[in-house]
């Protein structure tokens, strides 16, 4: 038996448990010896030999067996140098989870983690500042100031970056804590699993007896009753014992369609943190960062000016596409021998670009200038000239300006057969306005970000 048979017979167990299950528990096991019929294994955690050991020993014994008839049982070890303290444990012992010493799950990540998503890697700027501040209070470990810390955003905008990040600190900070770090999926999958299995104690001593709970993307609970019933129970067990909870999601608690009133209840209880889209400055920081990492592995490139303010202003709705855009053209510039210019960014982006055009049209600035403003879209085109209806008016053509490719000629046009002339000076009035006060740029700024969403 060797770590290389190992691997192969580790692919023949992912399509027998699954992604999910292969990835938490079968895929961070480590082949270390075979002795008197007994195959020893590594294991991060005394807490994971105990699970794998009860739930997985039979079919990976049965696994073995195929390759080696004189494999009899299996043991589950934490390596010495482990922050974990060295111990075994024994397949044929068949220990159960609720037994499980505390010690033995502390600093438990159930879902892996990214390595990169620390924050120290994490781009701060206005429209994230809060959330990473509340991430950051919570990762010190300290008493519990805010139960749940419940963090929302649309898809690339930082959400499972700061989970993560607050997952590896914990670990560094207090190893003692038992954190428990998984996705909404996993927590039904596991319920399901555990209903089937009849082990609905075991499950419930798990998830009841953590630290720190941290479920990604809960909205993938909403419609599943059974799920949201053991949820609200596990929740509100672990709030009567001041342990912390933390919780992402792509939208409000309050705007998860499907989701039962007393679980919404109990997830708005904390401090809700919404991650904002990113505006130009913080896309052009995170620019900036990855470009330092980029150049580790392409030490003899670098990035002419105006190609990251480029970027920064034409992919401005997922952060993610954003970072992988600027790797495809490190590699692309790499391979053709070519340096970082406008012209090759041009030319090895030209998809990602076309797809992050969003068309934004002169009705939909009015229709979204009247609702902030809360007046009727026929006031604000019509033809009073009211400072109620005349400021949002000139609001709404600086943003048609400025965020359509219409002519003045015909913006003025769908403003009631306005002159370009009277779209001119509404367009310098704000621009004034924009530097003297303060609630007209933030304004500005507010509608930007809606419209760009």
């Amino acid at each position: 038996m060797t770590q290389e048979k190992w691997g192969q017979l580790r692919q023949r167990l992912l399509k027998t448990v699954g992604q999910n299950n292969y990835t938490t528990w079968i895929e961070p096991l480590k082949f270390r010896d075979l002795n008197d019929g007994i195959a020893t294994f590594d294991v991060p955690t005394n807490f994971m030999g105990n699970y794998v050991s009860q739930n997985f020993s039979d079919l990976i014994l049965h696994e073995l067996k195929s390759e080696n008839d004189t494999i009899r049982r299996l043991s589950f070890a934490v390596p010495a140098n482990s922050q974990n303290r060295p111990s075994a444990v024994d397949q044929s012992a068949s220990p159960t989870i609720a037994t499980a010493p505390k010690a033995a799950q502390s600093a438990l990540a159930t879902a892996p983690l990214d390595r990169r998503f620390t924050f120290d890697s994490f781009v701060v700027g206005k429209p994230n500042e809060l959330a990473h501040a509340a991430a950051r209070r919570v990762a010190e470990g300290g008493p519990v100031t805010f139960n749940p810390l419940f963090l929302y955003g649309g898809v690339g905008l930082g959400k499972t970056h700061l989970m993560h990040a607050i997952s590896w600190e914990l670990q560094t900070r207090r190893p003692d804590l038992n954190v428990l770090y998984l996705s909404a999926e996993q927590f039904m999958y596991r319920f399901v699993q555990a209903l089937r299995d009849r082990k609905m104690m075991d499950f419930k001593s798990i998830f009841r007896s953590v630290d720190v709970l941290m479920v990604d993307d809960v909205q993938f609970i909403a419609g599943k009753d059974s799920t949201q019933e053991e949820f609200f129970h596990t929740f509100n067990a672990l709030v009567d014992q001041n342990k912390q909870i933390i919780i992402s999601a792509d939208r409000a608690p309050g705007e998860i369609k499907d989701l039962e009133d007393r679980v919404k209840s109990r997830l708005q209880c904390g401090l809700v943190v919404d991650l904002h889209p990113t505006d130009y400055e913080l896309r052009l920081g995170i620019l900036q960062s990855k470009v330092e990492q980029q150049q580790v592995n392409y030490p003899d490139l670098s990035v002419d000016d105006g190609v990251l303010e480029f970027l920064a202003h034409r992919i401005s709705t997922n952060v993610r596409v954003l970072e992988g855009a600027l790797t495809r053209l490190f590699a692309f510039a790499s391979l053709v021998g070519r340096p970082i210019n406008l012209e090759l960014t041009q030319d090895c982006l030209a998809d990602v670009l076309r797809a992050s055009e969003r068309k934004i049209t002169v009705e939909e600035i009015q229709r979204r200038v009247s609702e902030h403003y809360n007046i009727r879209l026929s006031d604000m085109i019509g033809p009073k000239r009211l400072r109620s209806y005349a400021r949002p008016r000139q609001v709404a053509m600086y943003l048609c300006k400025h965020m359509t490719s219409r002519s003045l000629p015909d913006i003025g046009r769908r403003f009631g057969g306005r002159d370009h002339t009277t779209v001119m000076h509404g367009v310098k009035r704000i621009e004034e306005l924009k530097q003297q006060d303060g609630q007209i740029a933030e304004d500005l700024e507010l509608l930007r970000r809606s419209l760009e969403a």
